[in-house]
């Protein structure tokens, strides 16, 4: 087993085709992309003792969506430490070991929801399944970019698309799964962990095995390294002990965690807040949520699922798109985009939920979540833009930690000024709307960040004898 994971094994040979190695990136993000689809259970797992309603004994749903934070935090973590072992060891290894902690994560989670220990939930899908999710997500960033020279954001879009779009498939799913599996004094969560632990294990696995790396001295046939373009590109590289040291990093790092605070924290409670502020009304009747029957909360759930699926689409597909479209327009001005045009939406989703219009706030929602997914998809060009790619895995492995503090005060930031407001016996509406201030204000911040990125300054970068010692070839 050792010898199929080496990295010596996963060296392409000539000729290999490039195409291959993005169906092996998304086997793995569209797994541990579910992380985005756990909104689904909150609300069956705030009830799972009562079954049909909340009783004494069952979770919050701030306690559960602590288990989102949890599974963010650890991400960040993961990727900071083993970043340099994962440029060592190469992706496969990386791989293998994102499949034993998201799908060992989903077993342990179920463990605890069966025997009703919240601490368990947090240790599978919060602590063990986190760390899944960050070395699940950087294993191909590097190796993308590598293959796509002539394309950075090309690269890292087709790299990180999938997790944007896991929850796309995983939502609707868990949903039926937890149907087929609830009985009258089960939810069905723990058994929907089970299946969804073993389909996301052998899924992995297979993306792990998918992967190759080009070659020290591969190159697209054709292709020269360009001298200068719009994205501001270097040809020579800086070490990712150098480069967090440099101010281009930390405010790389303030950009993606204002970024992904404002969007991470909405997205977190995705399937109920539209529920909460919509109720009835998803399904034609002018009634609040706490007043339907069991069967209209049924449906207004499913729909709340499907939400948070639609969510997930405009995620992928921003992820995509805004990252291709930087190869044009370049990586600063992107963000730019990104902060000044979402601070201007999250302004507009209060009068969006009093005025009632569904239609518009899913609107609103659907343009926000492609310039949060747009935001993960650029950054790794935006690195290896400023820093080369010698060392982006490792590089973009020590920013998500930008990730893990966004993780942790993004969903504290909705959930808990959301149940502020609610004992204040504000209106549902109302719960969210002082928060999408605070939310656009985060991104003004951000805004002012990008505009201070500056190029690298010469000190930094390695000479052809730091190169050599590395074990890497010189620049051309």
């Amino acid at each position: 087993m050792a010898g199929l994971l080496d990295r010596e094994r996963i060296i392409a040979r000539p000729g290999y085709n490039r195409w291959l190695v993005p169906p092996a990136a998304l086997a793995i993000h569209l797994s541990i992309g579910m992380a985005y689809g756990l909104s689904v259970f909150w609300k069956p797992l705030s009830q799972a003792l009562g079954v049909t309603r909340p009783i004494e004994g069952d979770w919050t749903i701030s306690q559960v969506n602590l288990t989102f934070a949890l599974g963010i935090f650890f991400l960040g973590s993961s990727a900071a430490v083993f970043g340099r072992w994962l440029e060592r060891v190469g992706p496969r290894r990386a791989g293998v070991a994102a499949a034993f902690c998201w799908g060992g994560g989903f077993l342990i989670a179920a463990v605890g929801v069966k025997l009703h220990i919240l601490p368990l939930l947090w240790l599978g899908l919060g602590v063990v399944g986190g760390c899944g999710l960050g070395l699940g997500y950087i294993s191909p960033v590097s190796t993308l970019i590598k293959w796509f020279p002539d394309r950075r954001g090309l690269a890292t879009g087709m790299a990180i698309m999938g997790f944007g779009g896991g929850a796309m498939i995983g939502a609707p799913l868990a949903d039926l799964l937890m149907k087929r599996f609830a009985t009258p004094t089960s939810v069905g969560v723990w058994e929907t962990f089970v299946v969804l632990g073993l389909l996301y294990f052998v899924a992995m696995l297979c993306g792990a095995f998918g992967y190759r790396i080009p070659a020290k001295d591969w190159r697209p046939a054709g292709w020269t390294p360009p001298v200068t373009q719009k994205t501001a590109q270097t040809t020579r590289h800086v070490h990712v002990d150098v480069a967090w040291k440099t101010p281009q990093f930390w405010f790389l790092w303030a950009v993606l965690c204002l970024n992904v605070s404002a969007g991470i924290g909405v997205l977190s409670l995705a399937s109920p807040m539209i529920q909460e502020i919509f109720g009835g009304r998803l399904i034609g009747v002018a009634t609040a949520l706490v007043d339907l029957d069991e069967a209209q909360k049924a449906q207004v759930a499913t729909i709340g699922a499907a939400f948070a699926a639609l969510l997930s689409f405009f995620n992928i597909l921003g992820r995509f798109l805004w990252a291709s479209a930087s190869d044009f327009i370049g990586r600063k001005a992107t963000y730019a985009i990104f902060f000044a045009l979402g601070a201007v939406l999250y302004s507009a989703v209060p009068g969006a939920g009093r005025g009632g219009s569904v239609a518009l706030f899913a609107t609103i929602f659907c343009l926000i979540l492609t310039m949060y997914g747009g935001g993960f998809a650029t950054i790794p060009a935006y690195l290896a833009d400023k820093f080369g790619t010698a060392f982006v895995g490792a590089i973009h492995g020590r920013l998500l930690t930008a990730w893990s503090v966004a993780g942790l005060v993004g969903p504290a930031v909705v959930s808990y000024l959301r149940q502020w407001q609610l004992a204040r016996g504000a209106a549902p509406v109302e719960a969210y709307a002082f928060t999408m201030y605070v939310l656009a204000g985060m991104l003004v911040v951000g805004f002012c960040c990008n505009l201070m990125v500056r190029p690298v300054a010469e000190q930094h970068f390695m000479s052809d004898d730091d190169l050599r010692r590395e074990g890497l070839a010189p620049a051309k």
